[in-house]
């Protein structure tokens, strides 16, 4: 095959139409938790039509791939032995214009919160409450991000996909994509799956959600009237008192899911400890507030080394400094296993831990 590839003599790097391939890459500059780890091949496609010549090449075809997006649901404990990809495409486009509504097309290598004040800044209504959450375009389907309230499946007509299996373009409609709480069929099947974009359905009116977690106080401090702006603001406001900043400390995010139980074990739970928070959830099961379980076991602020549970919230794992990963993980079962000891609650972990 002709590679139609300029080696610079400087780096390892391979550079074709619409991608950069470079070896022995780092990706302590890649992660949000900031731990060092390195990838035999670093791939960086811009452009969605390189990939069929990128995922041709014998090497790639025969090594575990990982997507990587902004890396800000991702924990390296180790290097990774195969080939990283990202979609660095960049775009975003309003494909019909329904009136009531638009279906808007985004690329895969979009900053996520990027998008979402383009939405606001056009008088689309849906995705103010997902406001500040890092990551790109592309890995909002995988991990069905979710806050306050929303989730992006109730806003997604189609993701764009190459399918390894098929070794071709697909597009996945929102039921083909098996949508789950911070769960997917991206999520599910890694290796079959490399997202290139997703369309999405975005209405110009419509209910706001402000009954959830501190927002419709938020909006009467900020003496505003909801609005998908003003709720932005609200929900930014919490964010950023509640969740430490990844640019300021290393973190991916929440590291542990709430969990979801049976209606009778949710009980027994409230009956032996009442102020344990939990709502229902529209599986008709009852989720928990998986902060208020690892604070109540004693773990919020405790610190091993520079791997620690962050002070501003139970949920967050941070990196002080110079932590690894390995590290940043054998805190997080220690936390695992005392929640689940104290409460008998198995939490499940919510990034990708390689």
């Amino acid at each position: 095959m002709s590679l139609r590839l300029s080696m610079n003599p400087l780096t390892p790097t391979l550079a074709g139409p619409g991608y950069t391939i470079v070896e022995n890459a780092s990706l302590e500059g890649r992660n949000t938790f900031r731990v060092p780890a390195r990838t035999d091949l670093l791939v960086d496609v811009a452009r969605r039509e390189a990939l069929a010549e990128v995922l041709a090449f014998p090497y790639l075809r025969s090594r575990p791939l990982l997507l990587l997006g902004g890396g800000s649901n991702l924990l390296f404990t180790r290097d990774w032995p195969g080939v990283v990809i990202s979609i660095a495409a960049h775009g975003v486009r309003i494909v019909e214009d329904r009136g009531d509504a638009a279906l808007v097309r985004a690329e895969g290598g979009e900053n996520w919160n990027d998008f979402v004040q383009w939405s606001l800044a056009r008088g689309f209504f849906g995705l103010e409450n997902l406001i500040l959450i890092p990551g790109s375009v592309a890995a909002s389907p995988i991990q069905n991000i979710g806050a306050y309230g929303r989730e992006v499946r109730e806003f997604i007509a189609t993701v764009e996909a190459w399918d390894r299996h098929a070794g071709a373009l697909v597009r996945l409609d929102n039921a083909a994509c098996a949508f789950a709480y911070r769960d997917s069929i991206f999520k599910r099947d890694p290796q079959r799956y490399i997202v290139t974009a997703v369309e999405f359905v975005l209405p110009r009116s419509g209910a706001l959600r402000t009954d959830y977690a501190g927002i419709a106080e938020e909006l009467a401090a900020m003496g505003a009237e909801p609005s998908p702006p003003s709720v932005a603001e609200a929900v930014a406001r919490l964010r950023t008192r509640k969740l430490p900043n990844p640019a300021l400390i290393g973190n991916a995010g929440s590291f542990f899911k709430n969990p979801l139980v049976d209606a009778a074990e949710a009980d027994a739970l409230r009956r032996e400890h009442a102020a344990l928070p939990s709502w229902p959830d529209r599986s008709g099961r009852v989720k928990l507030s998986a902060a208020w379980l690892i604070e109540s076991a004693g773990f919020k602020g405790m610190r091993d080394g520079d791997a620690g549970v962050s002070a501003q919230h139970a949920l967050v794992l941070v990196n002080h400094g110079r932590a690894t990963g390995a590290q940043i993980w054998e805190l997080a079962v220690n936390v695992r296993d005392g929640v689940a000891q104290r409460f008998g609650i198995t939490l499940e972990v919510e990034p990708i831990v390689v």
